[in-house]
């Protein structure tokens, strides 16, 4: 789907080093600000124990996950809104992400510098976030003094749009995202805001870097404590991970990786929920094509219907679509066989009202 989530954070506070982790790609890991000057992009896998099962009895010639992107972005500093450091270059990055992981730092170590000299990573959160919060606060003033204007003339939506920025300009002036604003619950208030692009808009969530010592019991680490609070507070979560550990973690040989694991008291990678984190964000699912050539997974958003899933694949099959022929994975697996699942009555002919479930094994029926 080619959707993209951006690592943002201050200098410093573990960014590249869980890109690393997360990613194939080798941002360079460096302990001084802006190491990372482009934005490094990482192809995700998603990691999905399902497909495997699905295979047990396809047998197919291939297993392919499903991936989405992970983008490294430069780190700021106060004053980023008003192009001090990279700023700029900054907030154009995260205007390209479909949403934002915020990385905070929840461990002290005097040979890794802090640009604010200091840890608090709800603190380095809070600076971040003013600054997004500044250059929205930019383009909402401009809008709502365009739309004082233009409410002169009695136009209905400029004196809407007007209603909305001043609400927006008074929120973003607290420091506080859009995202979290009191938007009105009516589509003409919502296409005023859409309209804005507005850089905290955006959804987050949060990443909580923690020392090995704590990473098993995150709950004992106050840092980690204070950014739970916040998450919760915006409605939002945090996902704990060791960004070092990970490191190691992702060097391993998949073989060896549960008993290393086991040691350091981790029942998984804490990138997968990382990884399931972005997921939920961004509303996604996925779905399986199965048979003798490959057996693969695809995402689409929560509430697609089958047609708008066929697209993923090509949108030729969306355009031409006809049909899809649908069985749940379990079914397939506990039965064994496309056929037996027909024979049972569990493969349904659906046509293009039918909205995909997460985990449904699709065949697309299509006529271009």
């Amino acid at each position: 789907m080619g959707l993209s989530i951006g690592i943002v954070g201050l200098p410093n506070v573990g960014k590249s080093t869980l890109f690393n982790a997360l990613s194939s790609a080798k941002a360079e890991a460096a302990n001084y600000p802006f190491c990372t000057i482009e934005p490094n992009v990482g192809v995700v896998v998603v990691p999905d124990d399902r497909l495997a099962k699905i295979d047990s009895v396809i047998h197919a010639q291939r297993i392919l996950p499903t991936t989405f992107n992970f983008v490294d972005i430069a780190g700021l500093v106060r004053g980023a809104s008003k192009g001090e450091g990279l700023g700029n270059q900054f907030l154009s990055h995260i205007r390209e992400a479909d949403a934002i992981v915020q990385v905070g730092r929840c461990f002290e170590d005097p040979n890794v510098i802090h640009v604010e000299n200091k840890v608090d990573p709800v603190a380095d959160i809070g600076t971040v976030t003013m600054e997004l919060c500044l250059k929205d606060l930019e383009t909402v003033t401009k809008r709502r003094d365009k739309a004082l204007k233009m409410a002169k003339s009695n136009d209905p939506k400029e004196k809407l749009a007007a209603e909305v920025c001043e609400m927006l300009v008074k929120h973003l002036d607290d420091g506080r995202p859009a995202r979290t604003a009191p938007i009105p619950d009516n589509v003409d208030a919502h296409a005023i805001v859409g309209e804005l692009h507005l850089l905290t808009i955006k959804p987050a969530f949060y990443i909580a870097n923690i020392d090995e010592a704590t990473i098993a019991n995150p709950e004992g680490n106050h840092h980690f404590q204070a950014m739970k609070k916040l998450a919760d507070a915006e409605k939002t979560f945090v996902v704990p991970v060791c960004a070092a550990l990970e490191s190691q973690i992702a060097e391993l040989d998949p073989k060896d990786r549960p008993e290393f694991l086991e040691s350091a008291g981790l029942k998984e990678p804490g990138l997968n929920a990382v990884i399931r984190a972005g997921y939920k964000l961004l509303g996604l699912l996925t779905f399986f094509t199965a048979g003798k050539q490959e057996v693969r997974a695809w995402t689409t958003k929560i509430g697609a219907k089958a047609p708008q899933a066929a697209g993923v694949i090509h949108t030729d099959f969306e355009k031409g679509f006809i049909k899809a022929e649908v069985m749940w994975w379990e079914d397939l697996v506990n039965l064994g066989s496309e056929a037996k699942c027909r024979d049972a009555g569990k493969l349904a002919i659906e046509g293009k009202e039918y909205v995909m479930r997460d985990g449904d094994v699709v065949h697309f029926r299509f006529n271009v």
